[in-house]
């Protein structure tokens, strides 16, 4: 089950990569998708049944929405801070605990704080991210963590766990 899981995935992404319906798109496709379920399927997908149920889908786009928005307000942020002149910035790397019980998920939530513009994960550690942000707004953790992880966080767990 799992390597059809992969498969169907593989294949859709590749779909959305090309927008091509061609004979022989659809076939370099299928072709690619297999080997890439052949290969790694047994790497992925602990439980299957999580990838069919239509909610998930649901809160993934939702999370790509609000994604896309935090992108483009931390993209401004940047530039304001790049373009002053006496560039307010304030970096440091902060701890922030993590809800998140599954590896995937984490990873998925680090992956999401380092594309967005002025903060990286630096670490993964068990439940606990170590993050380098640009501007260090606040020393409590529970306020940084919320700014920094909590847009993200919970939104993933609904994906993914």
């Amino acid at each position: 089950m799992r390597y059809l899981a992969l498969f169907i995935l593989s294949f859709a992404f590749w779909l959305l990569l090309t927008l091509d319906l061609s004979l022989a798109s659809l076939i370099a496709g299928a072709v690619a998708s297999l080997i890439t379920s052949l290969l790694f399927a047994k790497y992925f997908f602990q439980k299957v049944a999580k990838f069919i149920q239509p909610i998930r889908y649901f809160w993934l786009l939702v999370y790509l929405v609000i994604f896309t928005w935090e992108c483009i307000k931390a993209n401004f942020d940047v530039a304001y801070r790049v373009l002053h002149p006496a560039m307010p910035i304030k970096p440091g790397i902060v701890k922030v605990k993590l809800e998140l019980k599954s590896e995937f998920a984490r990873t998925m939530l680090a992956n999401s704080i380092t594309m967005t513009p002025g903060t990286i994960s630096v670490d993964l550690l068990d439940d606990i991210l170590f993050v380098h942000w640009i501007y260090v707004k606040s020393e409590d953790p529970e306020v940084y963590s919320r700014k920094i992880a909590g847009k993200f966080e919970k939104y993933i767990k609904k994906i993914f766990e």
